[in-house]
């Protein structure tokens, strides 16, 4: 029986390994530039050893980009939880998303390489199960309370999120340190037109 736990340990070390050095690559190189022979060297294991945890190099990138996904929505989640009025726990959650964001491996496996590698389809289904779904949440507990005027919050969810994509990749290619700061200025007067009746 200590076997079994120590081989299941030393599995999960493996496919640490694996999405690590896979994480580091992809930020790096970007998905194309990366081969499977240059990940499996660096993490020092066998390509069988990927191969029983990953189908290949897709599935060990979208593996990848679930973590980064749920990182990213971690951050969120704290950034809105800090915050007992449920508006701000909306600002607090958009502009955590604009600052995790900037991280660079972040915008290119998320941002970037996300929807080229997996498609548009799935991509979108990921964030959705990552954090768009409590954007949603978010918007229609606001409209609910009155805080925002009635209006179907899909559409409202999609835009915004839309938005704030759109304003991450942006800022992976500015070239000035105050973009952050103006970018988030921005986000905060949409939101507060939001409020507006």
């Amino acid at each position: 029986m200590a076997q079994h736990g120590i081989r299941a340990q030393q599995r999960e070390r493996t496919r640490q390994k694996l999405l690590g050095e896979g994480r580091r690559q992809f930020a790096a190189q970007g998905y194309g530039a990366v081969g499977l022979a240059e990940i499996v060297r660096a993490a020092e294991v066998t390509k069988g050893a990927l191969y029983h945890h990953f189908s290949g190099k897709a599935e060990l990138f979208r593996a990848v980009l679930e973590q980064v996904q749920g990182e990213v929505g971690r951050r969120v989640a704290e950034a809105a939880e800090a915050h007992d009025d449920p508006w701000d726990q909306l600002v607090g959650g958009c502009q955590e998303f604009l600052t995790a964001s900037t991280a660079p491996d972040v915008q290119r496996i998320m941002l970037v390489d996300g929807p080229a590698v997996l498609g548009w389809s799935e991509w979108r289904a990921m964030d959705e199960a990552a954090s768009a779904r409590h954007l949603s949440e978010a918007l229609a507990a606001l409209v609910k309370a009155g805080t925002i005027p009635p209006q179907p919050v899909e559409p409202l969810a999609r835009l915004l999120s839309g938005a704030m994509n759109e304003a991450a990749l942006w800022l992976a290619s500015s070239a000035g340190p105050e973009d952050l700061a103006h970018t988030r200025a921005a986000l905060d007067r949409m939101l507060r037109a939001l409020r507006d009746t």
